[in-house]
């Protein structure tokens, strides 16, 4: 069997715009002469429609686009991803279904399962659960069709299991003989290799060949990587989409040739890679052709600086900067020499005036190191900051530019930012990356020639809001501040199991206690959209409650008991 990967970039309810990439992608398999074709989970509405599924003019309409597509198969079999209503009694109002058209004839759905709610996934809120297994005769082939997380729960593959049942084992011990898998499935660090591993241990283990194909594409901050796979039945991978692309390709099951394409490394270029395509789609499906922000002369202004240039085009990117009183001239000096490399345009629109301008009316002292009012200096800090925000909102409305956010995720973990200051914006670019991972993108861009000046890079952090005022006076270095956050976010770990892989007790505590605090929880409610590329991210997964009084707290030993 000749079996087409229609990995395809689609919009939220831009019916038309993915029905055409569908049917494009239609069109390359015929000309392949292939005799299958298989799209992505909810091609045609975008899975991350999110509660578009619970209107009910968009669930009483929601299988009319998939006429145009019956239309197209002739001497085809098509599996695509689509909803579909519930006409049940109760239960939620749509399945999450793969829709089988073979020869212009509607075969019929496979509805998903297995419905994850955890981390950015709420499927549970949408979608009833499928009730029953099938599978679809094609010629001689006994064709069984798991969505998406009715493929992850192979025993014989994880240590932990979320659910009790397999779906996709079922379907194998029925008798399938090719099984098919659609997907939406984000990318995380590290979750491309894993994917490839699970695919080929499944199609090892049961001797039946699998088409694995994942969406690719950003949608508000979750980002889709495609890498979409084809294994034969001895687990050889045949077929490798590329990541972070669009692609149509076609590759006979018995080929028995590996692909000599393999996926991109989990490193600090997949990261970048990932970042680059949620700027450039969140911008281009949101109307937007340009991009603003603040340029300070730190590392983190600088990264965002290079993947906006690399998104949208360095002609497309107008970098503004805004020195106080407390600027340093190496700061501004150092921004015009990173514009001038990456080739953007740069202005300067110096808040100095209009600061102390505002600081007399409200009768605020000059900021000082070590003032023994920390209110009142934080707010003197603050506005400064603000009045950055509302130049850059000015520009953004006026030459209809998308803000970018450029807070890390240390700061923003430990609500070490402005609110209506730097955290303006319509896209958070680097929130879910850690500071020391900011500098790993800084030297990735300098490996071949130095873009990011050097200078830059060595500089001591700072806010740059106070005289010889530093990062590490308000916050733990990053070297010891990052791998804490790193565990305790994207491993879900405990205090003790933090402690545990050699980190002080004391400074723990104290970071998850910051990270947990009301203000700081406030503060993220407020962020832009965030692009992720982590799991259990700041966004739209993370949900905790601003009003709390939870405080995590050292068990007392036993001696002291």
């Amino acid at each position: 069997m000749r079996v087409t990967i229609g990995q395809i970039n689609t919009t939220n309810g831009d019916y038309e715009g993915n029905v055409a990439r569908i049917l494009g992608a239609i069109d390359q398999a015929k000309q392949d002469a292939s005799d299958l074709i298989v799209f992505p989970e909810v091609t045609i509405q975008g899975y991350t429609s999110l509660d578009w599924f619970l209107d009910k003019d968009v669930v009483r309409s929601c299988l009319d686009p998939l006429n145009r597509i019956i239309a197209a198969t002739e001497g085809l079999t098509v599996i695509v991803g689509t909803v579909r209503p519930n006409d049940q009694a109760t239960g939620r109002p749509l399945y999450n279904s793969a829709a089988v058209i073979s020869d212009k004839t509607l075969l019929g759905f496979a509805d998903k399962t297995l419905l994850p709610e955890y981390d950015v996934f709420d499927d549970p809120r949408y979608f009833a659960p499928a009730q029953k297994r099938l599978l679809f005769d094609i010629g001689d082939t006994k064709l069984g069709i798991a969505v998406c997380e009715d493929f992850w729960n192979d025993k014989t593959f994880w240590k932990q299991r979320l659910y009790p049942n397999d779906p996709a084992q079922e379907l194998i011990e029925m008798g399938a003989n090719l099984l098919v898998s659609i997907n939406a499935s984000p990318f995380n660090k590290g979750k491309m290799k894993v994917r490839c591993e699970m695919v080929a241990h499944r199609a090892r283990a049961a001797g039946v060949p699998i088409v694995f194909v994942n969406l690719v594409g950003g949608n508000d901050g979750i980002i889709f990587d495609g890498s979409s796979l084809v294994s034969d039945a001895t687990g050889r991978i045949i077929m490798q989409a590329p990541a972070f692309a669009e692609f149509t390709g076609t590759v006979d099951l018995d080929s028995g040739i590996p692909d000599p394409r393999r996926l991109p490394g989990d490193d600090i270029e997949t990261v970048r890679q990932a970042l680059v395509l949620g700027i450039r789609d969140y911008a281009v499906k949101n109307n937007f052709t340009k991009a603003v922000f603040g340029l300070s002369g730190g590392v983190d202004s600088a990264v965002v600086a290079a993947l906006a240039a690399d998104a949208l085009g360095a002609e497309n990117v107008l970098a503004a900067m805004m020195p106080s009183p407390y600027s340093s001239r190496g700061s501004v000096e150092d921004s015009v020499e990173l514009s001038q490399r990456l080739g953007i345009k740069t202005i300067e629109k110096p808040i100095s005036e209009a600061f102390h301008a505002l600081r007399n009316q409200l009768g605020l002292p000059e900021p000082k190191a070590g003032s023994e009012r920390p209110a009142i200096e934080n707010a003197v800090e603050n506005l400064q900051s603000r009045l950055r925000g509302n130049i850059l909102m000015t520009i953004s409305n006026a030459e209809n530019r998308l803000l970018l956010s450029t807070g890390n995720k240390s700061e923003l973990a430990l609500g070490y930012c402005t609110l209506y200051g730097d955290t303006n914006g319509g896209l958070a670019v680097i929130g879910d990356v850690l500071k020391t991972e900011v500098y790993e993108l800084a030297r990735l861009y300098n490996r071949e020639r130095e873009i990011i000046p050097q200078s830059i890079i060595n500089k001591r952090p700072s806010a740059e809001l106070a005289p010889g005022q530093f990062d590490d006076q308000s916050l733990p270095p990053y070297d010891k501040l990052d791998p804490i956050l790193k565990l305790y976010f994207e491993q879900k770990a405990s205090p003790e199991e933090i402690i545990a892989a050699g980190n002080e007790t004391e400074l723990v505590y104290d970071i998850l206690n910051r990270v947990e605090s009301p203000a700081n929880e406030f503060k993220r409610r407020q962020l832009p959209p965030t692009l992720i590329i982590s799991r259990n991210a700041i966004g739209i997964g993370r949900r905790r409650p601003i009003t709390h009084r939870y405080r995590r707290q050292p068990k007392p030993s036993r001696a002291a008991q």
